[in-house]
C-alpha cells in the first residue's frame, strides 16, 4: 500500500445471529462507507450472536463502526435477546485492532474518538476495556460485562461503575457496549503425525497459558489438588496469551493442537510453532504443519520469515516476498492446503480494491519507454526516487553477500542489519516513485477545476496550493529518504566484501543523483507556491543536506578508488 497507510482492523459483535434481514441490513452500513473492507461475518444461531469483521484506514474504520452500531440500536431489542454468548448490548463489544503502521496508543485514541462520538451522539453508555481503558479493572472485558444485560441496570446506577462515555442511564432495547483496543488474535492448528487426541491434548495442556489441573502423586490419574476456595490448582503452560485443545479432524484424518494466540505481540505465532514442536518432539510426535484459521496481518509472515532466516544465521535483509516464502516453509502452512498470502493477509485484502501501481509494476524497458513517451509522468521525481532504490540497492546487495561471505560466519549478524536496515530505505523510495507521479495528476487535476464562479475561484485556488504543496513534500521526502542511504554505503565500502567495494561507490553516487534530482523538483513546486514561507524550512534543509552529501559522497568515490587500485 503506497506510503504506509495506517491501516486497522474492527471487530463488533452484535446481539443478534438468528435473522439475517436484521444482519443484512447493519452489514450494508458498513460496506457503503468508501475505503472499509468487509472482511468477514460469523452468525451463530446458538450464541445469537453476530461477529463481524472489517478493516480500512482509521478514520473509514470508525465511520463504518459509527453507522453499524447506530443501525444495530435501531433494529435489535435487548429486551427479547437470549443466547448463550455473554452479552450486555446490543452492540456487545467494538474492539479496535492495529494491523499495519500504526501504534497501540494511536488505537487507544480512536478508540476514545468512537466511544466518545457514540455516547454523545447515540446516548449509549459506553465502557472502555483493553488497552483503551480507564482504569486496570475495567481492562478486562469479563470485569466491564459482569451481570450482563441482566445486571445492567443495577449496574449503571453504581457510580463505581458509570460510563466512560455516554449517560448512566439504563436503557432497556439497547444496554451498553465496550469499545476497545486490543492487539490481534490468530486461531492456528498445528498438525500432528498422530490420530491421538489424548495425546494431542497433552500437547496443548504443556503449552496452553491455563496449563493443566494440578494433581496428587500420579500426573494422570492422581486427585485434582484444590485450594482453599475449592478451586481447581493448575500448573501454567509455557505459553502467554494463548488457549489450546486437542482435537481429531476427519478431513485430514490426524489430530492437531488447535490454538487462539490471543495477543501476538506476547507469543507471536512462530515462537508458538517451535514451542508446540519441542513438547510434541519430546512426546515422540512431530509437527507437520500448521493451518492458519482466518486472516492475519502481514507482520505475522515478516516477523516469522525473520526470525527463521536468523535462526539459520542468514541474512533478513531481504525482500517481502523472500520473507513471506521463509515463513510459509518454515511452519508448513502449505502442509494441509495451498497457503495464499494473497487471501490471508488482510493489508493484501485491501490492496485488491485499490488501483494497481502503474510504474511500479512496468518492467525496465517498459519504465524507460514510458518515461521517453510524451506523457508527463513518470518525470524527474520519479527517475530520482528510481535511481535512490537502486543505489541503496546496491548497498544493500553489498552487506547480503559479506553476511554469506565464506569466513566471515562470526558477522552474519551485522551485515544482516545493514541489509534490513537497506531493505527499508529501498522500499520507501519505490513507494515515492509511484506516488511522485500521483502528486503531478493531483496538481493537473487541481488546475482542471472549474472556475465559472467567485467560490469555484477561491476552491481552485485552495485545491492548486495544497497539491503544490503535496507536489513539494514528496520529492523532499525523496531527498531525505535517499540521504539515509549514503552512510549505508560508505560503511558498506569500507567494511563490506572488498570484492564489491565498486558497487558501494555507484551506490553512493546513484544515491546523490537522486537527492539532487528530487531537489530540483523541489525547487520547481516551490516556484509555483503561493505560500513561500511554508516552504523556507524545507529549501533550507535540503540545501544542507545536498551539501553535506556532496562531501560525503566524494569522499567515498576517493576511497573506492584507492582501494580498488591498492
Amino acid at each position: 500500500m503506497l506510503l504506509n497507510k495506517k491501516i486497522i482492523e474492527c471487530v463488533p459483535n452484535f446481539s443478534e445471529g438468528r435473522d439475517l434481514n436484521i444482519i443484512n441490513q447493519i452489514i450494508e452500513e458498513i460496506k457503503n462507507v468508501e475505503g472499509v473492507k468487509l472482511l468477514d461475518v460469523d452468525p451463530g444461531a446458538t450464541t445469537n450472536r453476530t461477529v463481524v469483521t472489517f478493516a480500512g484506514e482509521p478514520d473509514a474504520v470508525i465511520e463504518a463502526a459509527f453507522r453499524a452500531i447506530k443501525k444495530a440500536t435501531e433494529l435489535i431489542d435487548m429486551t427479547r435477546h437470549k443466547g448463550a454468548h455473554p452479552r450486555f448490548g446490543a452492540t456487545d463489544v467494538c474492539p479496535l485492532v492495529p494491523v499495519a503502521n500504526i501504534t497501540m496508543d494511536e488505537v487507544v485514541e480512536y478508540a476514545n474518538k468512537l466511544g466518545k462520538r457514540i455516547g454523545e451522539e447515540l446516548g449509549i453508555p459506553v465502557y472502555l476495556y483493553e488497552f483503551a481503558a480507564k482504569t486496570e479493572e475495567r481492562r478486562n472485558l469479563a470485569n466491564v460485562r459482569a451481570g450482563e444485560y441482566e445486571g445492567l441496570e443495577k449496574k449503571l446506577k453504581d457510580p463505581h461503575w458509570h460510563p466512560d462515555y455516554g449517560p448512566a442511564n439504563f436503557l432497556p432495547k439497547i444496554g451498553a457496549i465496550a469499545v476497545g483496543a486490543r492487539n490481534f488474535l490468530v486461531a492456528i492448528n498445528f498438525n500432528l503425525n498422530t490420530t491421538s487426541v489424548r495425546r494431542a491434548n497433552a500437547i496443548a495442556f504443556d503449552v496452553r497459558e491455563k496449563g493443566r489441573p494440578m494433581r496428587k502423586g500420579n500426573s494422570i490419574t492422581g486427585e485434582i489438588v484444590k485450594d482453599e476456595n475449592g478451586n481447581t490448582v493448575y500448573i501454567p503452560g509455557t505459553l502467554k496469551a494463548t488457549k489450546a485443545i486437542g482435537w481429531f479432524i476427519e478431513e485430514y484424518g490426524i489430530a492437531q493442537v488447535s490454538m487462539n494466540i490471543t495477543d501476538i505481540t506476547v507469543t507471536p505465532v512462530h515462537i508458538a510453532f517451535d514451542e508446540v514442536s519441542e513438547k510434541a518432539r519430546l512426546r515422540g510426535i512431530r509437527v507437520t504443519g500448521a493451518e492458519i484459521v482466518g486472516l492475519i496481518p502481514k507482520s505475522v509472515l515478516i516477523d516469522a520469515g525473520k526470525y527463521y532466516l536468523r535462526k539459520q544465521q542468514r541474512s533478513t535483509g531481504v525482500s517481502e516476498n523472500e520473507l513471506i516464502k521463509i515463513a510459509i516453509k518454515s511452519m508448513g502452512l502449505d502442509d494441509l492446503k495451498p497457503f495464499d498470502p494473497q487471501s490471508k493477509v488482510i493489508e493484501f485484502i485491501l490492496a485488491k480494491d485499490e488501483p494497481p501501481p502503474k510504474l511500479i509494476n512496468m518492467s525496465l524497458c517498459e519504465f524507460a519507454d514510458e518515461t521517453a513517451s510524451e506523457s508527463p509522468t513518470p518525470g524527474g521525481g520519479s527517475v530520482s526516487a528510481y535511481v535512490g532504490a537502486l543505489g541503496t540497492a546496491l548497498a544493500t546487495m553489498v552487506a547480503n553477500l559479506s553476511s554469506h561471505k565464506r569466513g566471515w560466519d562470526d558477522r552474519w549478524e551485522e551485515f544482516s542489519n545493514y541489509a534490513e536496515e537497506g531493505q527499508k530505505i529501498k522500499e520507501e523510495l519505490i513507494q515515492l516513485l509511484e506516488e511522485d507521479a500521483n502528486a503531478f495528476n493531483k496538481v493537473m487535476d487541481a488546475f482542471g477545476l472549474p472556475k465559472d464562479t467567485e467560490e469555484q475561484m477561491i476552491n481552485r485556488k485552495k485545491a492548486i496550493e495544497e497539491a503544490t504543496r503535496y507536489a513539494i513534500e514528496i520529492p523532499y521526502r525523496t531527498l531525505k529518504t535517499a540521504s539515509l542511504a549514503i552512510p549505508l554505503c560508505k560503511k558498506m565500502a569500507e567494511i563490506g566484501n572488498p570484492n564489491s567495494v565498486s558497487d558501494a561507490g555507484v551506490g553512493a553516487i546513484a544515491c546523490l543523483t537522486a537527492i539532487k534530482g528530487a531537489y530540483m523538483n523541489v525547487l520547481i513546486n516551490v516556484a509555483g507556491l503561493d505560500d513561500k514561507t511554508w516552504a523556507k524550512p524545507i529549501l533550507d534543509d535540503s540545501a544542507q543536506i545536498i551539501e553535506n552529501t556532496e562531501k560525503e559522497v566524494n569522499e567515498i568515490y576517493n576511497f573506492v578508488l584507492n582501494k580498488i587500485k591498492a
